[in-house]
C-alpha cells in the first residue's frame, strides 16, 4: 500500500515505456475468518489494487523474465540426470499393451 497513483504512473512510464492515461486505485480488505470452533479470529492483510488505463493505441506485453534454455545439458551433470530418470520414470508409467486397457491395479 506503499505506492500512490502518481508513484504507479511513472513506474510505467519508465520502467515499460508506455504511455498512461488514467490510474484508479482501491484498497481491497482482508477476510476475516474464524480459526477453529473457539472465538479466535485471523485477518489476512488488506492489500491495494491499481487500475492502469494506456493511452490511444498503447498495448502492454509482459516481458519475458525467464526465457527457455536452448542448450543441451553438460554430460555428467545434474540436470541431465534429472531428465535421464524423467525418461525412465515416464517409460516404466506407459500402459502394458498386453493388458487390453485393464487398469494396473486389477489383477489379472
Amino acid at each position: 500500500m506503499e505506492m500512490t497513483k502518481c508513484d504507479v504512473r511513472n513506474y510505467l512510464e519508465s520502467i515499460y515505456n508506455v504511455s498512461v492515461a488514467v490510474v484508479r486505485t482501491r484498497i481491497q480488505f482482508g477476510s476475516n475468518k474464524k480459526r477453529n470452533h473457539l472465538i479466535q479470529k485471523v485477518k489476512m492483510p488488506d492489500y491495494k489494487v491499481a487500475y492502469v488505463q494506456l493511452g490511444q493505441q498503447q498495448t502492454f506485453a509482459f516481458p519475458d523474465v525467464f526465457p527457455q534454455k536452448d542448450s543441451q545439458p553438460a554430460e555428467g551433470s545434474v540436470e541431465e540426470m534429472q531428465e535421464k530418470f524423467m525418461e525412465d520414470e515416464k517409460q516404466r508409467q506407459k500402459a502394458d499393451p498386453r493388458r487390453g486397457g485393464v487398469t494396473e491395479w486389477f489383477g489379472l
